[in-house]
């Protein structure tokens, strides 16, 4: 009956640890065979255990090419997606203006409609403009994809916020701008750097809109997609493996952060 009762106690720690072990087993499947050093072109069986793919993390051809393109397509989109996306959150939830509701509505629309709609639609777009697809489509095609995302993430964010914050704020003679810089956005910030890492990941991580808007232009997960056909070299679980621990680092660091300023606030 104890084993019971603390079973029932513990039972949502339980079940959150069991999930999270769930979420995180594919990484760690990923880093344990970016040490593998398999027989043939594929590393799907564990055969010994080596660190020449660490050595050697661009011993692929073009796959740190197509790495470079992804990291720069998903940094210029998150800084597009995020200027614009703050702005949008910012004055939906402070201004009236006619068709205010239908706007709201339509931001979701990207989120909720399939991704293979969307691509389909950006490349009949392009085409019909006579664009040439390449990095710039896919650049703007990213833009599209993330604004809703930093939208929703920056106006929960907003409203919420206390505007008599602001109201002490110019009370105390503090113009526009200051009142912008020195109170409302750091208090937005937290909002717009979810939709930024948010938006980062999204961009970095698709291959749909990519594949459908990319021309000739190879990005890392088109590369991983046609090297599976041939065989998956090591070098892309070395790639996962260090991103992965990047964001783990990342969150960490956040925390870390966090932490300290509660204990300042204390």
């Amino acid at each position: 009956m104890a084993v019971v009762r603390w079973f029932k106690r513990h039972l949502v720690v339980i079940a959150g640890l069991i999930t999270l072990g769930y979420l995180l087993l594919p990484n760690v499947i990923v880093t344990v065979f970016s040490f593998n050093k398999p027989k043939g072109r594929f590393n799907y069986e564990w055969q010994q255990f080596s660190l020449d793919a660490w050595k050697q993390p661009c011993g692929v051809a073009d796959m740190c090419g197509s790495l470079s393109i992804s990291l720069q397509i998903a940094v210029w989109a998150t800084i597009g997606a995020t200027l614009l996306g703050t702005m949008i959150a910012f004055a939906l939830v402070r201004y009236r203006f006619r068709a205010r509701g239908a706007i709201n509505s339509l931001i979701f629309l990207p989120m909720a409609m399939p991704e293979v709609v969307m691509a389909a639609s950006l490349l009949t777009l392009f085409l019909n403009m006579g664009a040439q697809l390449g990095f710039y489509t896919i650049l703007i095609a990213h833009i599209m994809f993330c604004l809703s995302f930093v939208v929703t993430a920056v106006k929960a964010r907003v409203m919420s916020m206390d505007p008599r914050l602001e109201e002490a704020a110019r009370d105390l003679y503090a113009g526009p701008v200051q009142t912008f810089v020195r109170v409302t956005l750091p208090i937005a910030a937290p909002g717009i750097a979810a939709g930024a890492l948010l938006s980062f990941a999204l961009s970095f991580d698709d291959f749909i809109i990519t594949n459908f808007n990319a021309g000739s232009t190879v990005t890392f997960p088109m590369f991983v997609w046609g090297s599976a056909q041939r065989g998956t070299p090591v070098q892309i679980n070395v790639i996962g493996t260090a991103m992965f621990l990047v964001a783990v680092l990342l969150v960490l660091f956040s925390m870390v952060i966090t932490n300290r300023r509660n204990k300042v606030k204390a």
